[in-house]
């Protein structure tokens, strides 16, 4: 892999079914497994959990 290939974008939806999302990335080689963090969701004004989906 070249250098630049190591890491990949990802969205981080809300678990709130709002539609709200927050874009990131991560480490392809340190971090494999799915990435879920508590983030605020301005559209229901809450601290709510996000998960990782793929960019296509």
């Amino acid at each position: 892999m070249s250098r630049g290939k190591m890491r990949e974008n990802i969205y981080l939806f809300s678990s709130a079914s709002t539609g709200h999302f927050y874009t990131s990335s991560k480490n392809k080689r340190k971090k494999s497994e799915k990435i879920e963090l508590r983030k605020f969701d301005p559209i229901v004004r809450k601290y709510v959990l996000y998960r990782e989906k793929k960019m296509k």
